[in-house]
């Protein structure tokens, strides 16, 4: 489905129809995409209507909402934040640790209202995230409270509605109810807390211990575009007081919930009867809980009728009809061998345990970050120690704990030295920062680190080119900049160990390729500190071009929707520094090309807009880096030839469609052709 917008209006009344029609469709395209993961447009025409009621609302400010869409991030920080009462108290839920618990807590219940038969219950994924309160009047968001003591939590509005799963309009009948009081959790998924840490660790900043954390940290940022910048999440799991008949059932209330606009996990969430199925899907959930995008750490087993919850009622502190059936921790203990640094691409220096190795979860663990030295002191962790270790958040290993009873007399305090490992130059903590630095700038561990991810698939993505091969380049001095990949030759990779002819081809052709990339690639590629995937495509959507991001000044980049002060920092620094915009000027007389993608320009303004193409025969890029390539450039990639067909791209070996093209009178273009039009030239 393609969204179209209207013309411009010519008068007041029509501007604020258009207005609330733009805030309507944005809305309801919100719902699709976070509630019911269903999205019915692409994310170039989600920015098309976005842009359009910005550019309305800044003309007509008078007409601005304060439920707009545009209105998610606060215009100034809160010097502190207040505090909101609950009107119905936000209890914790008690755990269990077994399968004997949770049939003694069956069992009670049942007791307590007086039935012999199956209970029915609702099994949902425990998330360890912060629990929030939003409350919302006739269908409008106007606060937001964190649990606090249960009974008065803090007012975290400003930054809550920065969040873009949390809706700040209910839809369907939730648009009409006067109070709507929602509860659920605001969490961070694996991955982009495992980017935030990385960020912080290239920025001297201590790392989040775990993805809660993390998320509890950005969520009472005192400035809301810090808040922004994090990509928290929010999913509703229950309600708080409501003026509106409820349903009877747990089940239907979470289907309630959804209807109304709000993200819930009805995914993995389960319905059963009886103890023994709610067993079955807590293990279900077990199995699957290192396959999912966020960190959970068990199963909250609700009774399913409301009627019941009212019966059971609370204890002092947490409900009579639920309770958390905790996963078992996946810890082991081990020994520590030694402790080695590495070096980051910036200088950072960072200490990683060498242990023992051991089984954690069915994953053998045998090294573990310890991020800088202010953590080995707070653990006190020494070279010989036997530690506990975790895959925190199943996939990344710490030392959770040393057990001083195992240690040996020789076991000395760990101090990470004061030069670098690699190059033996001076390395030193700056003022307010939580690591040592490499000062020396031309140090070879910061080369190849800066190479490596230059290369990487997310990057610049050249196949081939290996951690070894870029070690084995920079010792040679083949390699001292990035721009220095573009001038490798066939006679220069043959002479490497360990590399034929065909592969020094291979990787020479994959080199040759990589100069036509996606501009936020190319970004994220130079290697910007805390400019990740997401942050560099955001940073062209607003600033439309490379030339763009380099030429602001970081008070401009931090008025940008989820762009905080710690980034536009980050990026002043950078491209004040005149090597790094050398080393950008040279990439671009080598050939590298930014390819000029859909946010830098109307869809109708593109090179390929409204251009169907298909490709035959074996091209020397994979037929998904064609389509995409097409697709960023305003085309639409067809699977058959016809006479909509605008051109056929042939490879090596075409078949058919080649010649159905031909028969039809369809233009038939070569690869080079393809990214010349790509390009804007013109191929006739």
């Amino acid at each position: 489905m393609t969204e179209k917008l209207d013309q411009p209006p010519d008068t007041l009344n029509e501007i604020s129809r258009e207005l609330e029609q733009l805030r309507a469709r944005i809305r309801r395209h919100d719902y699709l995409y976070y509630v019911l993961d269903q999205p019915e447009i692409t994310d170039a025409e989600y920015d098309q209507l976005y842009k359009r009621l910005e550019e309305l609302e800044q003309l007509h400010p008078e007409l601005v909402t304060s439920d707009s869409p545009t209105q998610r991030v606060g215009g100034t920080p809160s010097p502190e934040f207040g505090e909101l009462p609950h009107s119905i108290p936000m209890l914790s839920i008690s755990n269990v640790f077994s399968e004997a618990e949770l049939i003694d807590f069956d069992q009670r219940t049942r007791k307590a209202i007086g039935i012999s038969g199956q209970l029915g219950y609702v099994v949902e994924p425990k998330l360890d995230g912060v629990a929030i309160e939003l409350i919302y009047q006739h269908g409008a968001l106007i606060s937001a409270a964190t649990r606090g003591d249960g009974f008065v939590g803090e007012d975290v509005t400003a930054n809550v509605r920065t969040i873009r799963s949390i809706p700040l309009r209910l839809v369907g009948e939730g648009a009409s109810i006067s109070l709507v009081e929602a509860r659920g959790e605001i969490f961070m998924e694996r991955s982009h807390f495992d980017e935030l840490n990385e960020e912080r660790d290239e920025l001297g900043l201590p790392a989040f211990a775990n993805p809660r954390n993390a998320a509890a940290g950005s969520l009472r940022q005192l400035d809301p575009k810090v808040t922004a910048s994090r990509r928290l999440r929010f999913l509703a799991h229950s309600m708080g007081r409501i003026e509106s008949s409820l349903p009877e059932t747990h089940w239907e209330l979470l289907k309630h919930l959804s209807a109304m606009g709000l993200p819930v996990n009805l995914r993995h969430a389960k319905r059963c009867e009886g103890v023994s199925e709610a067993l079955k899907d807590y293990h279900q959930l077990e199995s699957v809980r290192p396959h999912l995008p966020y960190e959970i750490d068990g199963a909250v087993v609700k009774v399913d009728s409301l009627d019941y919850q009212h019966q059971l009622g609370f204890k002092t502190r947490s409900p009579r009809w639920a309770v958390a059936f905790k996963f078992q921790p996946i810890q082991a203990l081990t020994r520590i061998t030694r402790i080695d640094v590495g070096v980051g691409r910036t200088g950072s220096l960072t200490p990683v345990a060498v242990m023992e190795p051991v089984q954690v979860g069915g994953v053998t663990v045998s090294r573990a970050t310890l991020h800088n030295q202010d953590e080995i002191d707070r653990k006190d962790i020494r070279e010989g120690d036997t530690v506990l270790i975790q895959r925190a958040g199943d996939v990344i290993p710490e030392v959770v704990r040393v057990l001083p009873e195992f240690r040996l007399p020789e076991n000395r305090p760990y101090r990470i030295p004061d030069t670098c490992p690699v190059c033996h130059s001076k390395a030193v903590r700056l003022e307010g920062q939580a690591v040592k630095r490499c000062l020396n700038v031309s140090c070879p561990a910061r080369l190849k680190e800066t190479i490596k991810h230059f290369a990487s698939r997310n990057a610049m993505d050249i196949e081939g080119l290996g951690d070894k091969l870029v070690d084995e380049l920079v010792t040679r001095g083949l390699v001292k900049t990035p721009s220095d990949l573009y001038f490798l030759k066939m006679e220069d990779l043959v002479a490497l160990p360990r590399m034929g002819e065909k592969s020094a081809s291979k990787l020479v052709a994959a080199i040759e390729r990589s100069k036509t990339v996606p501009a936020e690639r190319f970004l994220y590629a130079l290697g910007i500190p805390l400019v990740g995937e997401f942050m560099a495509r955001t940073l062209l959507e607003n600033l439309k071009s490379i030339q763009g991001v380099m030429n602001s000044d970081a008070q401009t980049v931090q008025q940008l929707y989820g762009v905080g002060p710690e980034v536009a920092n980050s990026l002043e620094t950078f491209f004040s520094e005149p090597h790094n915009r050398g080393t950008i000027k040279k990439l671009l007389e080598v050939g590298v090309a930014p390819v000029k993608d859909a946010f830098e320009a109307p869809p109708s303004e593109l090179p390929l807009a409204n251009k169907t193409f298909v490709f035959t025969g074996a091209l020397s890029i994979p037929r998904s880096e064609a389509k995409d390539l097409v697709e960023r450039a305003g085309g639409k990639v067809a699977g058959t030839v016809s006479k909509r067909t605008d051109y056929v791209v042939v490879g090596e070996d075409p078949g058919s469609k080649r010649d159905r093209a031909v028969e039809l009178g369809v233009k038939v273009i070569s690869e080079k052709e393809l990214l010349k039009l790509v390009m804007s030239e013109n191929i006739d």
